[in-house]
């Protein structure tokens, strides 16, 4: 990334930086290789409050580990940007000028959180095909109890979702990325899952539509789904979407046990298919890690040391307020990857010497 000219190895922050993208490097070697012909690799991550000042604002490192990571896929749906901007325009100097960026408007009211979906993609790779709208779910047509036709607006979703077209080698697609309701801690929460019905169920006919600009739809990002055995995930598959397996059975909080984000596919079947790699990166075994608390005090400031009251925290109070604060920095979700195929040139000209009936 061009912004590493701006690292410095001349105090111990920069020097620790540095130290930690090489490690953090290596590790991302999990994630396969990306290509410019023969694989997408998509991604979505739910970056913590990006940015708030609970905890006063991401350090500089944050921002180079965040970049570090999202480097390393195609294209990214990116959840709970906020209003103010300035943290996402940081993260895009970092990752340089192939990068680009897609974001909708705050969705007004307290349950949007002044929260924006983002989409982040390399433009050397992906491009954009000028569908992009924020969704709007129709409204319901019934009757009354006379049998006369009424409509009824809709409930719309909490945080308005994000629609986007994009081209990537032989395949076109359209991403629609979302943070759904949370509500209360339960995991049948009633409006957590007529958020995820309703949308699904909408996006699911609009594919079916001979019009639609692409046949191939894919619904991602954080859906506070517990586990996949849930009525929330069903939401989804009854909708007519599809959850690879190999993205069915990974947890995408730090606790690794519950399974908020996912990323569900209605698409031709001769185009788009997973490779079989699939995965969730988890970040805090290389940065912010379990065992470096003592490293990040002065970071931390006087919230570490001192309760809002004043009173002095203990050791396990300490160790409590760096596992958050860690979250703030980076995230405490990690992000979801699955690696798609786009090259479709073998069967292209198969099909030029062998027509179907």
């Amino acid at each position: 990334m061009p912004f590493y000219k701006k690292l410095s190895a001349d105090n111990d922050a920069g020097k620790r930086t540095i130290n930690k993208l090489l490690e953090l490097r290596k590790a991302l070697d999990e994630i396969p290789e990306r290509s410019q012909n023969s694989n997408l690799l998509l991604a979505t991550w739910n970056i913590r409050e990006f940015d708030s000042t609970k905890y006063g604002d991401r350090t500089e490192e944050s921002y180079y580990y965040i970049a570090e990571i999202i480097d390393r896929f195609d294209i990214i749906a990116v959840q709970e940007v906020r209003e103010d901007l300035r943290a996402l325009d940081k993260l895009m100097d970092i990752l340089g000028g192939n990068w680009q960026r897609v974001f909708t408007d705050i969705t007004e009211g307290t349950a949007g959180n002044g929260e924006r979906m983002a989409f982040l993609f390399d433009t050397r790779k992906v491009k954009f095909s000028g569908l992009m709208g924020q969704v709007v779910l129709p409204p319901i047509i019934s009757k009354d109890a006379n049998g006369k036709r009424i409509t009824i607006p809709p409930e719309q979703l909490a945080r308005t979702p994000l629609m986007c077209g994009f081209r990537a080698g032989w395949t076109d697609f359209i991403l629609t990325t979302v943070h759904i309701y949370y509500g209360s801690d339960k995991a049948d929460d009633p409006r957590r899952v007529e958020e995820i019905s309703q949308l699904a169920n909408f996006l699911s006919k609009r594919a079916d539509e001979p019009t639609a600009w692409s046949k191939n739809w894919l619904l991602l990002g954080d859906f506070n789904i517990y586990d996949p055995g849930d009525v929330t995930m069903q939401a989804i598959t009854k909708a007519g979407f599809v959850v690879p397996k190999e993205l069915q059975r990974l947890p995408s909080n730090i606790g690794r046990n519950k399974f908020y984000d996912q990323i569900a596919f209605k698409v031709r079947p001769d185009r788009f298919a997973t490779r079989s790699k699939a995965g969730v990166f988890n970040f805090f075994d290389f940065v912010f890690k379990d065992d470096e608390e003592a490293v990040y005090v002065a970071e931390m400031g006087e919230g570490y040391q001192v309760t809002k009251q004043g009173e002095a925290r203990t050791d396990a109070e300490k160790k409590r307020y760096y596992r958050d604060w860690r979250t703030f920095q980076i995230s405490d979700h990690l992000p979801m990857w699955v690696e798609l195929q786009i090259d479709y040139s073998d069967d292209y000209l198969e099909r030029k010497l062998n027509p179907p009936a």
